[in-house]
């Protein structure tokens, strides 16, 4: 499996490499950063079922060969989700978790779908569903693909730039769609249908005891998926929420600043 350790201290969808270098930055001067590939993902190549709990133990094996005892977890979208299912089934490991930007609550997806929608042309939307349904896509046909179902996620979308590559959202999203190749779309079916069946809605009570003592959230507010969700999460756990203005599924992209002054203030507290 492939790893890397930045600095001097410690997935948007299931079935993507790692992605988060640019946030690592924001914090490496304050404790070692450790960032992996997951099984099945950019280069740690893997065939096989995926399963939460095998993700859960791979991340308790890394901290083993890394020599961590206990680390400051820090997810985004679905990465979130996993991190709160380790914190379940390890929470002596767990010294600290900041959940970005997921996991939702709720029946969340029919709010995303009914939002992303919204920010695209009938043309986008047409044009994405063709795509989907094609039984093999070339290179550029996945890039396009990526492209589209990614380009909503940022806050930079409302005057429907789309293809035109005007909009910075179009153009975060393409250039994504390229680097963070290729998708698992194996592991994102497996992983996804593991969620919906069961859901992190099921384990709060438990969840909550079993948190550590410094547990946050984190949510773009122009992010297509419901704040809403992130809201009653934070609730329900009992934790705050910093809310990003102008940020949307990945907040640092376009709020950069806030961002970084919630990392540093976060890590510093457990360094």
């Amino acid at each position: 499996m492939w790893a890397a350790v930045a600095g001097r201290a410690a997935s948007r969808w299931a079935g993507l490499p790692g992605y988060l270098g640019g946030g690592a930055g924001m914090v490496a001067d304050l404790a070692p950063v450790y960032r992996y590939d997951q099984r099945g993902t950019g280069r740690s190549v893997w065939q096989g079922r995926h399963t939460f709990a095998r993700h859960v133990g791979d991340l308790a094996e890394l901290l083993d060969a890394w020599g961590v005892a206990r680390a400051v977890l820090i997810g985004h979208s679905y990465g979130a989700d996993l991190a709160a299912r380790f914190c379940l089934a390890h929470p002596d490991r767990v010294a600290a978790v900041l959940l970005m930007c997921g996991p939702f609550l709720g029946d969340w997806r029919a709010g995303y779908r009914a939002e992303r929608d919204r920010r695209m042309t009938e043309a986008q939307r047409e044009r994405l569903r063709v795509l989907e349904e094609l039984p093999h896509r070339s290179e550029e046909q996945e890039v396009e693909l990526l492209t589209l179902a990614w380009f909503t996620d940022h806050s930079d979308h409302s005057d429907h730039f789309g293809y035109s590559g005007a909009g910075r959202g179009w153009r975060w999203a393409e250039r994504d769609a390229r680097l963070r190749r290729p998708v698992n779309w194996g592991m994102n079916r497996e992983l996804g249908a593991a969620g919906r069946a069961d859901p992190l809605d099921g384990h709060l009570d438990a969840l909550r005891a079993c948190l550590p003592a410094r547990a946050e959230l984190l949510g773009g507010c122009d992010d297509p998926r419901p704040l809403s969700a992130l809201d009653d999460l934070a609730r329900s756990l009992g934790l705050p929420l910093t809310r990003i203005e102008g940020g949307g599924h990945e907040p640092w992209l376009e709020r950069p600043e806030a961002v970084r002054a919630c990392l540093r203030r976060f890590v510093r507290g457990r360094s």
